[in-house]
This record gives C-alpha cells, structure tokens and sequence, in this order.
C-alpha cells in the first residue's frame, strides 16, 4: 500500500483530496468514469469482431455488447451502502503530475493507433491492423492504471496484449483475416467489458 507521504505528495502536485468524503467521491467518480470508457471501448471492438460475422450474427454481437455496456455504466453509478451509513470507496494515491501522465498517454495512444493504420493501408497489409491497435492499447493501459491508481486498468490491458498476441500467433500460422478480427476483437471485447463490470461492482 502507498504511503500517507505518497498521498500528500499527489496531493499537493495534483491538488486532488485526500481524506474524507471529498476524497470519496473523487475515487467514486474516477471509478465510474473508468468504467464507462472501458465499456464504451468494449463496445468498438464487439464491431470490429462483428464485421468478419456478417450483417445478423454481427448486429447481434454489437447489440449485446451495447447492452451490457449500458448495465455496467449504470452499475457504476450505483452507491454501496456501509453498515455506518457512509460510502464505500477505495482512496486514490496519485503520482505527482498525473493529469499530464495521462495527457501523454492519450496523445501517443492516437499517434501510434494511426501510424498502424496508416502502416497497414499502405503496404496492403490490413491484417496486421486489428491484432497490432490492440497492442498499442493494451500496453498503454498499464501508465493509465499508474497515473488513476485504478489497477484494473492493468486487467485490460493485459486482456489487449493477450488478444493481439492470439491474433499475431495466427496471422503467422496463415489463418484467414477475418477470422483473425473476430478473434482479436473477442477477446478484447471480453476483456474490456469484463474490467468494466468488475469496476462496477467493487469500489
């Protein structure tokens, strides 16, 4: 567990609270927001996954997929009760300087994301796209779960790097494309609504 130091220090370089019921709720509202991102990205790879189904069976998983995204990020923003009446929430323990770590994340997220698409586009290899964009996300998982304190985010990520992993083992053993997609977008589907859920059912 980090240190009281530790909290203090974020505290006064991230000038976020660190006790009491402020402290609380800005947990709970990092752990909602975190749940309905990684729903909503559940969701985008059910229709990458979705479009080696054909038009029914991929309406049919994207459908799913929305739905649940909807019941976990309703989930989240339930409150769960104490016997003393108060909150439930784990308190965060911030690097110093973590909006700006999370600012370069994100940047180099999209900066990496489209030199892949761009990379696969232009030598005709679009194949490589699916299995490589969820490795790109699957590692930068692992500086957002640093700077938010939220460990799943970690989960997530190892899901992505899992799934691009599969999908480069089959790439090499020649499997057909969309099998390749489906496969990928799956098991990141899985992963990234799995995460999700399990941050909205546990503070």
């Amino acid at each position: 567990m980090r240190t009281v130091r530790g909290r203090e220090r974020a505290r006064r370089h991230a000038d976020v609270p660190t006790s009491g019921e402020a402290a609380e709720q800005w947990s709970r509202v990092l752990r909602r927001r975190s749940a309905v991102g990684l729903s909503v990205l559940g969701v985008g790879w059910a229709a990458v996954a979705a479009t080696g189904l054909g038009l029914t069976r991929g309406s049919w998983l994207v459908g799913a997929a929305a739905v649940l995204a909807v019941v976990v990020s309703v989930a989240a923003h339930r409150r769960v009760p104490r016997p003393d009446g108060g909150l439930t929430e784990r308190l965060r323990d911030h690097p110093p300087e973590w909006r700006r770590l999370l600012v370069r994340t994100g940047g180099s997220l999209c900066l990496v994301l489209a030199v892949v698409l761009l990379l696969g586009v232009r030598t005709s290899s679009p194949q490589v796209i699916a299995p490589f964009a969820a490795a790109v996300m699957g590692v930068h998982g692992f500086p957002v779960a640093y700077a938010l304190d939220q460990p799943e985010h970690r989960w997530a990520g190892a899901g992505l790097v899992l799934a691009a992993a599969t999908g480069i083992a089959l790439l090499i053993a020649a499997t057909p494309y969309d099998v390749v997609r489906d496969v990928v977008g799956g098991l990141a589907t899985v992963s990234l609504l799995g995460t999700a859920a399990r941050l909205a059912a546990h503070p």
